[in-house]
């Protein structure tokens, strides 16, 4: 038996557990917790790919299970995150009624990332670079922005919650855009043909090391000014 081909789908199992531990964390009111375990998910859903390509370990199988795991780490985690930040506000506010039901428009993520899932293993334009944000970008944007506004939920109860579902509904609408993003994943380690994702990588670890968790969301946003910069050269 060789068990180097089961190495990927492991990889990716660790991804599903991630996104399992996120939204735990996100549903107890613990996002910072939930945003880093998005995080995780996101370098084992990196390295499965690259443990597949390297082993030359392709299924149907993990195609598959890389999909069930996405939806869970990139779009019910920051789906539950934003949920619980929208909620709190809520709250402060005292919505009753069914305006008190508006905290749930934050599902538009799961549902908007799912679509996103299926679009993409049904568009086969999508090979080297993307067509619409990829989940894992937009997760960590959203986990990141989540658990950076809730120490502010108190005194900008009302711009969060109705900021935050016209933004959740903005972004979500981007995942299943045709507008073009580069993908992070490399051929070479040369510069030529990696501008921008080098680019990216060292802006993106400059704003972490400076600003901490606000720094991941600002990476996703430079990310998608990038794009647009790549787009329109």
């Amino acid at each position: 038996m060789n068990i180097l081909k089961y190495i990927p789908n492991t990889i990716t199992c660790l991804n599903l557990v991630s996104g399992c531990a996120a939204t735990v964390a996100a549903l107890s009111g613990n996002l910072y917790g939930a945003i880093l375990w998005i995080i995780a998910a996101s370098v084992f859903d990196f390295m499965d790919g690259l443990a597949a390509r390297l082993l030359k370990a392709y299924s149907p199988l993990g195609k598959e299970l890389d999909s069930l795991s996405d939806i869970v780490s990139f779009g019910v985690a920051p789906g539950m995150a934003l949920l619980v930040l929208l909620k709190q506000a809520a709250a402060v506010i005292g919505l009753s009624g069914i305006a008190g039901y508006l905290p749930y428009l934050a599902f538009v993520i799961p549902v908007f990332s799912g679509l996103r899932l299926a679009k993409f293993n049904l568009d086969e334009r999508q090979t080297t670079s993307f067509i619409g944000m990829p989940v894992p970008a937009h997760a960590l944007f959203w986990g990141s922005l989540a658990c950076t506004l809730q120490p502010y939920v108190a005194i900008h109860a009302s711009t969060l919650l109705y900021g935050g579902i016209l933004l959740a509904m903005a972004t979500s609408y981007l995942l299943v855009s045709e507008f073009p993003m580069f993908s992070m994943k490399v051929k070479s380690m040369a510069w030529k043909g990696n501008e921008m994702r080098y680019l990216l990588g060292g802006c993106g670890l400059l704003f972490v090391v400076l600003f901490g968790i606000p720094g991941v969301a600002a990476t996703i946003l430079l990310y998608i000014l990038l794009s647009l910069f790549n787009r329109q050269a």
